[in-house]
């Protein structure tokens, strides 16, 4: 199936010292390479090594997203992990809502082969009690109007599908609750940052990831001015400044 203009892949080899630091980004449920480009190039800029992949199901249609799993989507990640360690001294993984998660997998899985997390508005769970229904839903009904877009910021699209295949989001459950599991084996450095409004990830999400991961060196960093979306939001400046720090200073280099 034609992938959309918007959804291509991004990678950069890294140049100068920094090269020697990879940094893997991943996307959200039923989004893009678009949301994360941004913070990719500016990451590739200050010299690092960047893979922002998409991931099966993704930036081509809801109907196909419906026959992929988290097992898939995690499959992706975790191949590009293996060739950025290859290549790289050091890797950093980066993920925005479900990418959040699924970074949080790869380092359940993978321990000290990743230097540290950044995370933006994670998930891990939700509130919404609806959800009990899904196991159902998902054999009767093929989607729900989607929840994308959420950003503050005038004018700028997401580019996520404007439905929510039930399929997928039951898997994603699934990959929430192994995820949960696990969060006790998180010791790596973490950099959270969390939009104060947000309409599509609730607080508990962010909660639930702090009071279980095992790490000592974690950072929270509340955005006031952006929504869910917020590597394509007002906020988003810092969000790339202060994650290319956190990482310049893990690795022991220059920030961007």
């Amino acid at each position: 199936m034609p992938v959309q203009a918007h959804a291509e892949e991004f990678r950069s080899p890294g140049t100068g010292e920094n090269a020697a630091v990879g940094v893997l980004l991943s996307h959200g449920f039923t989004g893009s390479p678009r949301s994360m480009r941004p913070f990719g190039e500016h990451l590739a800029a200050a010299g690092y090594g960047v893979a922002v992949p998409r991931l099966p199901g993704h930036g081509t249609s809801w109907q196909e997203m419906n026959r992929t799993t988290w097992q898939e989507w995690y499959a992706v990640l975790d191949n590009e992990l293996e060739r950025l360690r290859k290549e790289h001294d050091q890797v950093f993984v980066v993920g925005l809502s479900m990418g959040g998660c699924l970074t949080l997998r790869l380092a359940e899985e993978h321990g000290t082969d990743i230097s540290g997390l950044v995370l933006v508005n994670p998930s891990v769970q939700t509130d919404d009690k609806r959800l009990a229904l899904l196991p159902v839903l998902a054999r009767v009904l093929p989607s729900f109007p989607g929840i994308s877009n959420d950003i503050k910021k005038p004018g700028v699209e997401e580019g996520a599908y404007d439905r929510m295949p039930l399929r997928a989001l039951l898997s994603l459950s699934h990959l929430w609750k192994v995820t949960r599991a696990d969060l006790a084996k998180i010791t790596q450095p973490v950099l959270l940052f969390r939009s104060t409004v947000d309409h599509v990830v609730e607080p508990s999400s962010g909660r639930t990831i702090l009071s279980s991961i095992s790490s000592r060196d974690v950072t929270e960093t509340l955005l006031e001015d952006s929504y869910h979306v917020a590597t394509l939001d007002n906020d988003a400046p810092r969000i790339f400044t202060d994650s290319a720090a956190f990482v310049g200073r893990l690795s022991g280099r220059d920030d961007a």
